[in-house]
């Protein structure tokens, strides 16, 4: 099991076993019974923290272990390369999103309350920012949030809230300055979700990644004190900008390493399976077919290879990073097909892992700002 960018890394080695003993003891045994659920169990949280695999880049001040941004983002591609998609998503959601924005915009009371018990698994992060009616569009929020003497009065919905029904607290995207248009005027917002006037919806089903809870979430005048403003008010557009690429350069290396799942379990059945006398992978259109997914493979591993080094370096910008999100997205859910398809009638049957890793694979080009999203941030930066 080596689908590290780096393999001569022999930590991140190390840490690709530690994935791979943890995915077999404490996910494969259970993950088709939480598929059928459609959520997997709050405590695989807190076995995920005593196992050191979550937030592990954060500061040791903060309880983490001060690794670099690749050892880190190797963590949801591992689970991810194990097909275990739904679980992948909601970690690095909590890790490499919720647990930097608090790290980056958070202020130390903030970072020394939250990020040591996220470290654990004793708190669940999330991160609101879409609504039923703007999608992509962040310019779009309609989420209001009041000052008064006590703090500020919430007010809204979000939908397609990844880690919704597991959330402890709740990054939460709204408008505080309704006299400005478009991007201005939005403030990032620390809730707990135990407040009164915050609620969940249901937890939503989804065409892939079915364990993934995925919620509505909904703010009744929700009131929260000052300090739980995160970053600068009327600031948060900015703050959103400043993540993304990293929370875009991670959905792109989880596409990478599903590609390369997706094409060792295809070219074992096309060894294997045979159709008119010989093996499937003797006729040249598979063997053609199999050719062009691992050129795809291979330019998009060396694109986010690039993408890496320079999120390291501090200059991976918005329009690189959507470029990798777009490529790689796009990759996988054409490699999706192209292996199902090889797979024939089998592939569409739920016993075999390709048809989840197609399932799961389609959401990649919407979330995280679709692809079409992505490629409007490309042309403006080419064409700025």
């Amino acid at each position: 099991m080596n689908y590290s960018l780096n393999p001569d890394r022999e930590d991140l080695t190390l840490l690709q076993a530690t994935i791979e003993k943890f995915c077999e003891n404490e996910i494969a045994p259970h993950y088709e019974v939480w598929e059928e659920n459609g959520i997997f169990p709050r405590d695989l949280w807190n076995k995920l923290g005593a196992a050191g695999l979550l937030c592990i880049d954060i500061p040791e001040k903060y309880g983490g272990h001060e690794a670099d941004a690749e050892m880190a983002l190797t963590i949801p591609c591992g689970i991810t390369y194990a097909n275990f998609g739904s679980v992948a998503v909601g970690l690095s959601v909590h890790s490499d999103i919720v647990a930097h924005y608090i790290l980056n915009k958070g202020t130390e009371d903030q970072k020394l309350h939250f990020l040591p018990k996220m470290v654990t698994g004793e708190l669940v992060g999330a991160i609101a920012m879409t609504e039923p009616g703007a999608g992509s569009d962040l310019q779009g929020i309609q989420t209001r949030a009041k000052k008064n003497k006590d703090g500020w009065v919430i007010s809204g919905a979000k939908t397609f809230i990844t880690n919704g029904q597991h959330a402890d607290f709740v990054i939460t995207a709204a408008k505080t300055n309704p006299d400005v248009k478009g991007s201005s005027g939005v403030s990032l917002f620390l809730v707990n979700t135990s407040v009164d006037g915050f609620s969940r919806g249901r937890n939503l089903e989804k065409l892939g990644l079915h364990s993934s809870d995925t919620s509505e979430l909904f703010f009744d005048e929700v009131l929260v004190p000052h300090s739980a403003v995160l970053g600068e008010v009327d600031q948060g557009f900015i703050t959103l900008m400043t993540e993304l690429p990293r929370e875009r350069l991670a959905l792109a290396l989880n596409a990478v390493a599903a590609m390369d799942f997706m094409m060792g379990i295809t070219k074992e059945y096309v060894s294997e399976r045979k159709a008119f006398g010989q093996q499937i992978a003797e006729f040249q259109n598979t063997r053609f077919k199999m050719a062009k997914l691992q050129t795809q493979l291979r330019l998009n591993r060396a694109l986010m290879k690039e993408c890496l080094e320079l999120f390291a370096e501090g200059k991976l910008d918005a329009a690189t990073a959507s470029m990798a999100k777009f490529s790689a997205s796009e990759a996988q859910c054409h490699m999706a097909d192209e292996c199902l398809q090889l797979f024939g009638g089998y592939g569409y049957m739920k016993e075999y892992p390709i048809s989840r890793a197609y399932a799961d694979a389609r959401i990649q080009k919407i979330y995280g700002g679709t692809s079409e999203i992505m490629l409007e941030l490309v042309a403006r930066d080419l064409f700025s």
